[in-house]
């Protein structure tokens, strides 16, 4: 993986959470997987929400493996895969923005199967379920990353650019669970901004799309590195 990729991956993860099918639901969840009201103890809350964040990110991940594994199966028509890829992307970035009309990007889908899943009492099974139903509402987000994984070249680097995602996604989620009536402050300001991060998300998801669909993607990785030596990071 290159550090574009990652930051890409990592930055998708911070983004989802900020949809409409997340970012109302955080408090609920985090009620739900600590069995108290959430922000009545940071610690109790941030470790309660492990399992949830274990069962989302595996379900992630496997996503990232499998779009590996088929990117791999099709290695001889890559050209063909990175432009139905970008394709993709490109017209659910518009849809992030509200141009295009994909109305099941605005709700969390099978709201049956999260019911089911917290009736149980997994927290794990409940993270499971919520990425499996969140899934339609990140899909733009999720569908770059997944287009990534796809040209990683293996299943490893595929399910670990998922793996990174799903720890940009897992981050706020422990940052609210540890302190709760900040956290719900900015998570206020932000959705009382979404349209910019709705607009600024999908411009970005736009680009990424025609990157890969004109096999440009290297573009951004030379980018992302001619940033990092100039902070002293890069090589």
């Amino acid at each position: 993986m290159t550090g574009a990729e990652i930051s890409l991956a990592f930055a998708a993860g911070l983004v989802s959470f900020a949809t409409p099918c997340v970012l109302p639901l955080v408090p609920g969840y985090l009620s739900a997987v600590s069995g108290t009201a959430p922000g009545a103890s940071g610690r109790r809350v941030v470790a309660a929400s492990v399992p949830f964040i274990v069962g989302f990110t595996l379900v992630f991940v496997a996503l990232g493996a499998a779009a590996a594994a088929a990117g791999d199966l099709f290695d001889e028509n890559r050209r063909l895969l990175l432009q139905v890829a970008g394709l993709v992307v490109v017209v659910l970035g518009f849809a992030f923005m509200g141009l295009l009309p994909f109305p099941f990007l605005e709700r969390l889908a099978a709201p049956g199967l999260v019911d089911g899943a917290r009736r149980s009492g997994s927290s794990a099974l409940l993270g499971a379920a919520f990425a499996l139903c969140a899934a339609p509402c990140v899909g733009p987000v999720l569908a770059a990353i997944l287009a990534l994984a796809s040209d990683s070249g293996t299943v490893a680097e595929g399910s670990a650019l998922l793996l990174v995602y799903s720890l940009g996604l897992a981050l706020p989620f422990v940052l609210v669970g540890v302190g709760f009536a900040r956290a719900m402050r900015a998570s206020r300001w932000l959705r009382d901004r979404y349209g910019v991060v709705r607009a600024v998300s999908g411009t970005l998801l736009v680009g990424i799309g025609l990157l890969l669909f004109f096999d440009r993607f290297w573009w951004l990785n030379v980018a992302v590195n001619r940033v990092l030596e100039a902070v002293g990071v890069g090589a």
